[in-house]
């Protein structure tokens, strides 16, 4: 991708988040990825190419890190029971339920083995809720749905790559298919990536206190996001949660005292202009790789798994609320209705899409077909959003 198209993408990015100023209504990432698709069949535009490398190493750590330090602490305390469980047993769960079903309903569509199928709902369990938090908080005076679902999502980030791994390894046949070693792998992959992160979002959030000027705190902050993802993949740990974890423990940290407010301020400024520069370059590009995937013969196919995605997500959510006194008493099924359909599918789906590509040497059905349910998710998801939120939970 040129210099050139670069900065005419993101002028388009700018353009559409004008639009919408408020954030309440309009689901920009569904407006980009359309603009994208549009955009595919422009020579100019053709020469792009997106990879699973750009998605993961340049554009997930930004917005990983930005989404983390900004969740505030207070919802993270209140919500971290279910948050956790849901990012965690509630996506092992998910993967479970959603593979056996598509292996049920895909055989006279396409022919995936049982693993197959598998590997097909771990890149299609990550929730993105990127294009409608904001519009989720201004559609009801619930806050805890918004961050039940962006808690959710920080999280889930990170134990989606790890399930997708493992089963990727199966699915090559790099691995053995052994329940005691996926949980081993699952467990040491995710907390090495969270206690890593914790123990240097600590550090940076030290090395602040000692650091007086902006400019440098800033700094700081860059280093901490790009390069605790990166030393986290080295040792072989989750980056994603490594990230994630590390930006939470910095606004924990924060959030203690008011002495370091300016800081808050800068960070503010300069990771709002990132995330908005990063949305915009990533939802068009989604688009524009989209475009050569969708097929019509697997449309079919695909409304029935976004469906069946939809029906497990809600069987999670409800059935493990309702076995619990407490969640009982919080969540009912109305609660468990919006998370479910606030849960959409975005950008990891779209980097774990990528990477069965290139480790399967072609991903052909496959891709075409995961492509093509994650643009159902944005569309659907994304618009029905606000007027779900507003019928379920009045305010």
């Amino acid at each position: 991708m040129s210099i050139n198209q670069t900065i005419l993408l993101l002028l388009i990015g700018y353009l559409i988040f004008t639009l919408d100023k408020k954030q309440e209504n309009l689901p920009v990432p569904m407006i980009l990825v359309f603009i994208g698709i549009g955009l595919s069949f422009l020579p100019y535009f053709s020469t792009i190419e997106v990879t699973e490398h750009l998605i993961y190493h340049v554009f997930l750590p930004a917005l990983l890190f930005v989404s983390a330090y900004r969740f505030p602490p207070e919802g993270f305390k209140r919500n971290s029971h279910l948050i956790i469980f849901l990012a965690t047993i509630g996506i092992i769960l998910t993967v479970g339920l959603l593979g056996a079903a598509i292996y049920a309903v895909s055989g006279p569509f396409l022919s995936l083995s049982l693993i197959g199928a598998m590997v097909m709902a771990a890149v299609l369990t990550p929730t993105d809720p990127v294009s409608v938090v904001s519009i989720l908080k201004n559609s009801t005076s619930d806050e805890r749905m918004a961050d039940v679902v962006e808690g959710e999502s920080l999280l889930n980030d990170g134990t989606s790559i790890v399930i997708f791994s493992v089963l990727m390894g199966m699915y090559t046949g790099h691995s053995d298919v052994s329940l005691f070693s996926f949980f081993g792998e699952f467990l040491l992959v995710s907390l090495g990536g969270v206690g890593l992160g914790a123990a240097f979002g600590w550090l940076i959030s030290k090395g602040v206190h000692y650091t007086h000027n902006r400019e440098y705190q800033v700094m700081l902050s860059i280093v901490l996001a790009y390069g605790i993802f990166n030393l986290a993949e080295y040792v072989g740990v989750s980056g994603v949660l490594a990230t994630v974890s590390a930006g939470l423990l910095l606004s924990f940290e924060y959030g203690k005292t008011i002495k370091e407010e300016h800081f808050k301020e800068t960070l503010d400024g300069f990771w709002g202009v990132v995330e908005t520069s990063a949305l915009s370059l990533l939802f068009l590009l989604i688009g524009i790789e989209a475009a050569g995937y969708l097929a019509a013969p697997l449309l079919g196919l695909a409304v029935i798994v976004f469906l069946l995605s939809i029906v497990v997500r809600f069987v999670v959510i409800a059935g493990s609320t309702q076995l619990f006194p407490h969640w009982r008493r919080k969540i009912s099924w109305r609660h468990s209705a919006l998370l479910t359909w606030a849960g959409l599918k975005g950008t990891m789906s779209i980097f774990l899409i990528l990477s069965f590509e290139a480790e399967a040497d072609g991903g052909g059905s496959f891709t075409a077909l995961a492509f093509a349910v994650v643009i159902i998710s944005l569309v659907l998801q994304s618009v029905g959003v606000a007027p779900i939120s507003k019928r379920l939970l009045k305010s």
